[in-house]
């Protein structure tokens, strides 16, 4: 029936086959099994802070479930739903000896439930698939019942041997989980109160009477049905079913009208009691309200559902809007370099004058920085890089890319820099520049009046840093404070910025940190308050730009290149390619253009090249895909892609085809120091670098 149920259950979902959960349970068993034994033991013993506990360790028993249940989902698949209960049927006798009551039993595998879609959420992003959480459900309702039932046995064991027949009813009386005592015959001879409360009509002409002719009416009286929405029938009894088929039935579930109104969702499990020579006494099958649970599993799984929906949003409106934002300042700065640009080469055009040259490069050189800038915050992350971030530096990057929509507004908001970090922190740099620039924009729209917006760094005790975002925008009320990093929150307006707050102190936390907001202590405003952790290298230096790292080749040997003189330029955009051409002749390079991948395919097949520089957008073939088929004629070429995109999109195994990058606009020194290198074999070996990717020199 458990099995039918399941299916039943996905059906009505439309959710993928259970193998599907199973695996992805089985995973996060096998990867995860640590921290889920931890953090269970650790709710656990919240929850049960009543208990005495004999002993401190929590974790042995724990993780003995949880790696039976991972063994189970591995090898024997579905039927772990069915076997797993068996495994945590002695576990309801442990708790007993450990003075656990029914209710703590039941909020251990509650707790189980809860950590596991937890450590599953955070897993895979914050989405929970509906499959995983009705597989979690189903086994932690299946070892609960189990374990409930075998509580119960030994709870009536002892109670027979120690009282009498009236104190073990009087206990009864008080269990939440309804007892129902079935003979070999079908006849019920016994029911605990619990079990009318929770169908909610007396069981007094069921006992004593066969279940056949006794049980139909109670069932068609409270409407009982599958979840499926099925009529529940009497031969769907746990009870009836375990006496027909000399076995545990686990998990039966029932939903019931009550008289009072409402519905009620029940929990069914029966089990075999055997005499000592194995002959079948009867079968004891349990009750459970789980209602609750299924209230709650309803409505994690549509909260869960909305924040993946809103999340989505909010990542695609926050990044679209911040682009836009930064476009608006980015045109502002561009045009005043070209302005600068167009002035100089005025002058330069009159009389030559070495100053107007160098001036001249140093604009260049600011364009490329500020579209490098825009490029990284707008680069389509899949993962994070954890690396030594520089925050003093970062923040002024951050700033330089947000100034032109800060202070270019009817009503300017001016930043005040006061920054006393000069070390790193523990974080993806890409990350941590776009959380700036998302708290600097959100301040502007909090201020808008204008005013001063201030930037502090600071070390907050020891290893810790503390960065300050002060507005001088409306003070936040203390409801506000409370429910500002509240992603479902319905005030207009609000559930874009509290969603984008919610996932920003989710990421900071992820780096061992956190963020909060506080009015500021003068009324004048709200400080947003980031916390990371120091690195613990204080090391901030960057390799040198012109520092080029040589990848192995895929089967292991290093390329050993020589001095290059012969290098062939692919670019379909002709002013590049020339210009490359003509600059890389004046440095005493032979060069050859080609202006499309299938000509250099050709000339490359008639006379190989020493070095190639491939533009990497092109029509035909990407340069990425010509480097392939350039690195497999020639092995030991010096390859490298010339851009003006970010390549941090690109995947480890294009990156391992190429020796460097360069981004336009390119520094023709950085460049001819890369096509000029000259390694012996010996030289070469120890200067392979272990990275798996090519230097991205950008200058």
């Amino acid at each position: 029936m458990a099995g039918r149920l399941g299916r039943a259950h996905r059906a009505r979902l439309s959710v993928p086959s259970s193998d599907t959960a199973i695996a992805a349970l089985s995973g996060l068993l096998s990867d995860e099994g640590e921290r889920i034994t931890r953090l269970w033991s650790k709710r656990l013993r919240a929850e049960t802070y009543e208990v005495e506990v004999p002993g401190r360790d929590l974790r042995a028993p724990l993780r003995h479930l949880l790696d039976e249940l991972a063994r189970l989902l591995e090898s024997r698949g579905e039927d772990a739903v069915r076997l797993w209960p068996e495994v945590v049927r002695s576990h309801g006798a442990f708790r007993y000896d450990q003075n656990f009551d029914p209710e703590d039993l039941t909020r251990e595998f509650k707790s189980l439930q809860e950590v596991l879609l937890y450590v599953y959420a955070r897993r895979n992003g914050g989405v929970i698939h509906a499959d995983v959480a009705e597989l979690v459900s189903e086994l932690v309702w299946e070892a609960d019942a189990s374990a409930q039932a075998s509580y119960a046995r030994v709870l009536k064991t002892e109670e027979v041997r120690f009282r009498e027949a009236a104190v073990m009813e009087s206990v009864l009386n008080h269990v939440e989980v309804g007892i129902l005592l079935a003979e070999t015959d079908g006849m019920v001879s016994f029911a605990s109160p619990p079990v009318s409360r929770l169908m909610g009509v007396p069981m007094r002409a069921v006992v004593g009477a066969r279940a056949a002719s006794s049980l139909g009416p109670v069932l068609t009286q409270v409407n009982a049905r599958h979840p499926t929405g099925e009529p529940f029938k009497v031969h769907d009894m746990p009870f009836l079913r375990a006496l027909r088929e000399k076995a545990p039935v686990r998990g039966v579930m029932m939903q019931v009208e009550r008289p009072g109104g409402g519905d009620a969702t029940l929990e069914m499990s029966a089990t075999p009691v055997w005499e000592e020579d194995q002959v079948l006494a009867g079968v004891i099958q349990t009750f459970s309200d789980r209602t609750e649970a299924a209230v709650k599993t309803k409505a994690l799984e549509n909260a869960h559902d909305e924040v993946r929906r809103l999340q989505g949003q909010l990542l695609r409106r926050t990044r679209q809007q911040a682009l836009g934002q930064l476009a608006s300042g980015a045109a502002h700065a561009l045009n005043n370099f070209l302005n600068v640009l167009r002035l100089r080469i005025t002058l330069l055009q009159r009389e030559y004058k070495p100053e107007h040259v160098e001036a001249l490069d140093k604009t260049v050189r600011q364009i490329g920085e500020l579209v490098a800038r825009l490029q990284e915050f707008s680069v389509q992350r899949t993962e994070e890089r954890v690396a030594n971030v520089p925050v003093d530096q970062t923040v002024r990057e951050a700033l330089e890319l947000a100034r032109g929509e800060l202070e270019q507004r009817e009503h300017p908001v001016h930043t005040e820099l006061d920054l006393g970090f000069p070390w790193g922190v523990k974080a993806d740099a890409g990350f941590f520049r776009e959380l700036i620039v998302n708290l600097l924009l959100s301040a502007r729209d909090r201020m808008e009046g204008g005013g001063t917006l201030v930037v502090r760094t600071r070390p907050a005790g020891e290893g810790w840093l503390e960065l300050r975002l002060e507005d001088a925008g409306r003070p936040y009320a203390q409801d506000e404070l409370a429910g500002l990093f509240d992603p479902l929150r319905r005030d207009p307006g609000a559930p874009q910025f509290s969603l984008f707050l919610a996932v920003a102190r989710t990421q900071v936390q992820r780096w061992g940190g956190e963020l909060t907001v506080e009015n500021r202590r003068d009324g004048s405003g709200a400080s947003f308050i980031v916390r990371l952790p120091r690195f613990s290298d204080v090391s901030t230096g960057a390799p040198p730009p012109s520092a080029q790292l040589m990848p192995p080749t895929p089967g292991g040997v290093p390329r050993l290149p020589t001095r290059a003189r012969r290098v062939l330029v692919v670019d379909d955009d002709l002013d590049n390619a020339r210009m490359m051409a003509e600059v890389l002749g004046e440095e005493g390079y032979d060069v050859q253009v080609a202006h499309s991948p299938e000509v250099a395919l050709r000339i490359w097949e008639k006379h190989p090249y020493d070095a190639a520089l491939l533009d990497a957008v092109m029509p035909e073939m990407t340069g990425w895909e010509l480097a392939r088929e350039f690195r497999q004629r020639t092995p030991h070429a010096l390859l490298a892609i010339v851009t003006g995109m970010d390549v941090r999109g690109q995947n480890r195994a294009s990156l391992a085809q190429v020796d460097a990058v360069f981004r336009k606009p390119i520094d023709v020194g950085a460049l001819d120091d890369f096509l000029s290198q000259t390694r012996g074999e010996e030289e070469a070996s120890e200067e392979v670098s272990e990275e798996d990717g090519p230097h991205d020199a950008t200058h």
